[in-house]
C-alpha cells in the first residue's frame, strides 16, 4: 500500500521509516504521543471528551463513510483496510490514506481535526475583535454627538476606536502552527516565525520575516499550513511558548471547544484541497 510523504508529497511504501526521495522520517510510531487516540473508537471518544460539536456540523464523521460534499472521515472497508479521507465541495474524494495501519490512520485525521479546532477558535477571536472595534467606534460616534462642547477629545477617543477597528479588520497574522514553504517547515507562534533545520534537528529563529509574512497570512495559510511534524517537535524546543495568548499550539490540553455550536464555521474550511 502507498501512502504520501509529508516532507515531499510522493507516494511510497507503506513500512518504510524514511522517504526514500527525501529522507525525512514517516514511522506512525514517531508521530503519535503517548495518550493520543491510536484506534477509530478511541477517536470518538477523544471527541466527545472534548465536547465538540456534532459531527454534522464540525463534518469530522468517525467510523463513517460519508459520501456528500464537504466531508473529512475514517472508516474500516470491508477488505479490513482503514481509509481516511476528505470530501471536497465538488464531491471528488481524496484519499489521504487507505492500508492495514489503523494508530497511522487514526493519527491523520486526529491531527487534521486538532488542526481544525485551531483554526476556528483562531477565526473566533478574529471575528469577535472586528465586532468589538466596530461596537467602540459606534460608542464614541453617540458620545461626540452628545457631548459636541468636548469635541477634541471625542474625536480623539473615536480616531482610536476606529484605528483599533481597522488593525483587527486587517489582522493578516495566520493562526499558529506548522507550515511548509518551499520546502521548509516552520513554525508561527506570536507573531514571529522559526525554521525547522533536517540536519540538525532543531528549531532556529528566522530574522528576515519579510518573504513569509508577505506570503503567508491569514487568507492563504491554508495553502501552507501542515498538520504534524516528523522530526524534533517545536513544543519540545526552547522557543516554544506555551503562555501565548492563542495557546492553539498545545493542541492536545487546548482542544476542547468552549464556546456554542453556532461559533463553529465549516464554511470557512478549504474544501477544495486534497487535505
Amino acid at each position: 500500500m502507498k501512502i504520501k510523504c509529508d516532507y515531499c508529497g510522493q507516494m511510497i511504501d507503506e513500512g518504510l521509516d524514511r522517504c526514500p526521495n527525501c529522507g525525512a522520517s514517516i514511522s506512525a510510531v514517531n508521530r503519535m504521543a503517548s495518550g493520543e487516540p491510536k484506534t477509530i473508537e478511541e477517536l470518538k471518544q477523544w471527541y466527545v471528551a472534548h465536547k465538540l460539536p456534532p459531527e454534522e456540523t464540525t463534518r469530522f464523521f468517525i467510523g463513517k463513510d460519508i459520501k456528500e460534499p464537504k466531508a473529512f472521515g475514517i472508516y474500516k472497508n470491508s477488505k479490513g483496510d482503514f481509509v481516511v479521507y476528505k470530501n471536497k465541495a465538488s464531491g471528488e474524494r481524496a484519499v489521504r490514506y487507505e492500508g492495514s495501519d489503523e494508530g497511522y490512520a487514526v493519527n491523520e485525521l486526529y491531527q487534521r481535526l486538532r488542526a481544525e479546532i485551531a483554526d476556528q477558535k483562531a477565526n473566533r477571536t478574529r471575528t469577535s475583535r472586528s465586532s468589538g472595534s466596530r461596537s467602540s467606534s459606534s460608542s464614541g460616534s453617540g458620545i461626540w454627538a452628545l457631548y459636541a462642547t468636548i469635541g477634541l477629545f471625542i474625536f480623539t477617543f473615536v480616531a482610536i476606536g476606529m484605528v483599533a477597528c481597522v488593525v483587527a479588520i486587517t489582522d493578516k497574522s495566520p493562526s499558529e502552527g506548522y507550515y511548509r514553504y518551499k520546502g521548509n517547515d516552520y513554525y508561527y507562534q506570536n507573531n514571529d516565525w522559526y525554521i525547522y533545520d533536517l540536519a540538525t534537528d532543531s528549531w532556529d529563529s528566522v530574522w528576515d520575516e519579510s518573504e513569509l509574512n508577505s506570503t503567508i497570512n491569514s487568507d492563504t495559510y491554508r495553502d501552507y499550513r501542515i498538520y504534524d511534524h516528523n522530526g524534533s517537535q517545536f513544543e519540545d524546543s526552547s522557543w516554544y511558548d506555551s503562555g501565548s495568548d492563542d495557546d492553539d499550539s498545545d493542541w492536545d490540553s487546548d482542544s476542547s471547544w468552549d464556546s456554542d455550536w453556532d461559533d463553529w464555521d465549516s464554511g470557512g474550511t478549504d474544501w477544495d484541497s486534497d487535505w
